[in-house]
């Protein structure tokens, strides 16, 4: 059969434009079908903008610490953030980013397509009055965020999503956060340090449960510093008036905000796409998917947040270029998800890959554990904040990194490097022969290895 194009996208995201631009650099005739903007949620309404008022939450609290560096005549009190301005700037950064991904794609003559996209069949895809044929194809709609219906909502209630946390034009003076994942917990940072006063709220026994449970604490301890309550093992059953009530150590406790965030997870889009239709299987509302991002129709494939995998989103990307290696380079690439790292935007930074601490002594019988506290590294020291450790897990035998927990200044930065470890199957040994510079932040994951093989030099 003749098809219009070899390789037809469904979704413009960090998978999809992607895999867009990659498949073109080989030769195929592309599209991408985006009913939305380019660019996906990830830097529409998610990690583009949330870092960009991360960025200004950082400075304004650095500034009201200036006295703390010898900067005289800075008066916290007469410190603001104009709201109306940083969503300027937000918009000015977005526009940038999608305008460029346009360029990419228009360079590398990838057809973008504006609308929804709905299989017809297999080879087929409707947009609109549109039939677009094509040989593979791969959907990449991404996901969306979600309010449980388990949670009742009674009464006039200001209830938000990360989406519209990210519109606001005013902060709230008190904001009850539902979910203590890594986008509850960024919004609290957030909203803490531009005024509001935070209430989380999370049903386990702890924050971040994909962070190493001793990071997490670190991390909780910090933030309840800089005056973040948290409830935990809180069950929340509804929201009335503004009033998060729910049940916490078996009473009932009623929390007051002026607005509440829901941040209790995403789920993939597939509203509308007609996949169940010409029987894609699924798997709890995602695309099921093999480790080579196949679905169980041949020509068809699944990346990002639409699987329900980890949703991040350079692992969209990443899996964008899986299925292309296994599509066009006949290969049985797969991907190891448990290496794929992991980074939470606070003050200090949390970047993770790799197994906890609990999860290692779970699977291996020889498990070494090297720590490092920040307190002893020198840049942390003259930057000013000396919280933090960094931490690493190790196969006691023949030194395999089996985990990486970094909690300090300028942690996402490094994370990298421990993934191109990983996936070249380095030891910690191996790890030590490099030389790190002198001084960075770095030097601690030097001392956590030397401390996971023998002991630490500076501690």
């Amino acid at each position: 059969m003749d098809y219009s194009y070899d390789l037809a996208i469904i979704g413009g995201g960090p998978g999809g434009y992607v895999a867009g631009i990659k498949a073109a650099q080989m030769g195929k005739k592309v599209c991408v079908i985006e009913k939305d903007r380019v660019g996906g949620t990830c830097l529409n309404s998610g990690c583009i903008p949330t870092k960009v008022m991360i960025k200004t939450a950082k400075i304004l609290s650095e500034i009201r610490e200036a006295s703390a560096f010898a900067i005289d005549g800075v008066d916290p009190q007469k410190l603001s953030v104009s709201m109306p301005r940083l969503q300027e700037r937000k918009k000015t950064v977005v526009g940038q980013l999608t305008g460029g991904i346009g360029g990419l794609l228009r360079a590398n003559k990838v057809e973008h397509i504006s609308g929804s996209a709905c299989f017809a069949d297999a080879h087929t895809i409707k947009v609109g009055e549109r039939a677009i044929t094509s040989r593979h194809i791969i959907v990449a709609t991404g996901s969306k965020a979600i309010i449980p219906s388990f949670i009742a909502l009674e009464g006039d209630n200001c209830v938000l999503t990360s989406a519209e946390a990210l519109e606001l034009d005013h902060i709230p003076d008190r904001v009850a956060i539902v979910g203590g994942g890594v986008i509850g917990v960024e919004f609290a940072y957030i909203l803490n340090k531009l005024g509001s006063k935070v209430t989380v709220l999370e049903l386990a026994d702890r924050i971040l449960p994909m962070v190493d449970r001793e990071v997490s604490a670190m991390a909780q301890k910090r933030m309840e510093k800089d005056g973040v309550k948290f409830f935990l093992g809180a069950k929340v059953g509804r929201v009335k008036n503004n009033m998060v009530i729910c049940e916490l150590g078996g009473k009932e406790q009623s929390i007051q905000a002026d607005a509440v965030l829901m941040a209790v997870g995403r789920a993939p889009n597939t509203d509308g796409l007609g996949a169940e239709g010409i029987g894609i299987e699924m798997n709890r509302g995602a695309i099921k998917v093999d480790g080579s991002m196949r679905t169980n129709i041949e020509n068809i494939y699944a990346i990002g947040d639409v699987c329900g995998k980890v949703m991040l989103a350079h692992t969209a990307s990443h899996e964008g270029l899986t299925a292309l290696s296994v599509i066009y380079g006949g290969s049985h690439q797969t991907i190891n998800y448990e290496r794929i790292p992991s980074c939470i935007y606070l003050e200090p930074e949390i970047a993770c890959i790799g197994l906890s601490e609990e999860e290692a002594k779970k699977r291996h019988d020889n498990v070494k554990v090297g720590r490092f506290p920040l307190a002893a590294n020198g840049k942390s020291l003259l930057e000013g904040d000396t919280d933090g450790i960094f931490k690493v897990i190790t196969e006691g035998t023949h030194g395999e990194i089996l985990g990486v927990h970094l909690y300090g200044k300028h942690a996402t930065e490094m994370i990298f490097g421990i993934s191109s470890a990983m996936t070249g199957e380095l030891t910690a040994d191996e790890i030590l022969s490099g030389i790190f510079p002198h001084p960075t932040v770095s030097e601690a994951l030097q001392e956590s290895f030397m401390a996971a093989v023998g002991k630490a030099i500076h501690c």
